[in-house]
């Protein structure tokens, strides 16, 4: 996808934010946690909402929570608000994790999250997620 037809990022590091996000060449995003503060939560969900609002092409987007011990309750409500959205039903969604604790979090988001909305892969490193995210829509599952 061209710089031209790619969506603006519209994302700036602030204090006390424990998550950073760039932008991937297919048009999706690459987040990375280092924290799961409420402020954190409560800046990523805010941003999260704002780029479902006209969201209109399969996005692919990757998770890096590598660096992050627990997934709160907090945490989870908004995930699962974020994933309830129509519009994520154009997400697919890598999570990279390094503690099956975390694991579990990703786990019962998936668990409670409407069928049908955002499609969701968990993985322990970098190349298995970023080869599922470029597998064809056919083969999504």
């Amino acid at each position: 996808m061209s710089e031209v037809g790619m969506k603006p990022l519209n994302w700036k590091p602030e204090p006390g934010i424990g998550y950073s996000v760039e932008r991937r060449e297919d048009g999706g995003m690459n987040y990375t946690f280092t924290d799961v503060s409420h402020q954190t939560l409560r800046h990523w969900r805010d941003f999260s909402l704002e780029h479902l609002y006209d969201s209109d092409r399969l996005t692919r987007n990757l998770y890096d929570l590598r660096q992050v011990q627990t997934i709160p309750q907090e945490a989870i409500q908004y995930a699962i608000e974020l994933n309830s959205d129509p519009s994520a039903r154009n997400i697919r969604l890598a999570v990279i994790v390094a503690s099956d604790e975390v694991r579990q979090g990703i786990e019962k988001i998936q668990s409670l999250t409407i069928p049908g909305g955002v499609e969701v892969g968990i993985f322990e490193d970098l190349d298995s997620a970023e080869e599922w995210l470029s597998r064809p829509i056919s083969l999504m599952a």
